[in-house]
């Protein structure tokens, strides 16, 4: 059987790729982390939170597990085809990548919370944009941006209930 995903493709060249994808991914989740570990034992601290606020110490895991599955999706929608053929799919990938090392900035460096939460509803848009983009090229990164999806959407209506209860 041959097998059609990454065909043609050398083992060193999807490795390469992969581990670009990964740096990429990891380097919006530390340029986002340049404005948001400074500002939580400060700013972030004395912030009113509702009851249900996830503890400090879970968001840096979570992220790591979403950072790695989105870079498995994008990486997935690259082998079927390279960048030519995945240009509008990745292209709102890097999109919604921008997007969220900006919400950062904007709600932890700049302490908006309110600009934040209009910005991660974009944000929230460009990862369903991206989902839906990836889907039809490869099922498994369709499924791999959904908890990615699920996490942002609940942060939204976290980024909201702080903003109210701080505004």
């Amino acid at each position: 059987m041959t097998n059609l995903i990454g065909q043609g493709m050398s083992t060193a060249k999807q490795t390469t790729a992969f581990v670009v994808i990964l740096v990429i991914c990891f380097a919006a989740a530390g340029l986002g982390s340049v404005a948001t570990t400074p500002n939580i034992p400060t700013w972030y601290a004395t912030l009113a939170k509702p009851s249900w606020n996830p503890p400090n110490w879970i968001f840096g895991p979570v992220w790591t597990a979403l950072y790695i599955c989105m870079a498995v999706a994008a990486w997935l929608v690259w082998r079927q085809g390279g960048l030519r053929q995945a240009r509008t799919p990745l292209t709102l990938f890097a999109v919604q990548l921008a997007l969220n090392a900006a919400w950062s900035w904007i709600f932890f460096g700049f302490h908006m919370p309110g600009a934040a939460f209009f910005e991660i509803l974009v944000l929230l848009t460009a990862i369903a944009a991206t989902t839906i983009a990836f889907w039809p090229r490869s099922v498994a990164a369709g499924i791999l941006m959904l908890p990615y999806l699920a996490w942002v959407g609940f942060a939204s209506v976290l980024n909201f209930t702080i903003w109210r209860l701080n505004g």
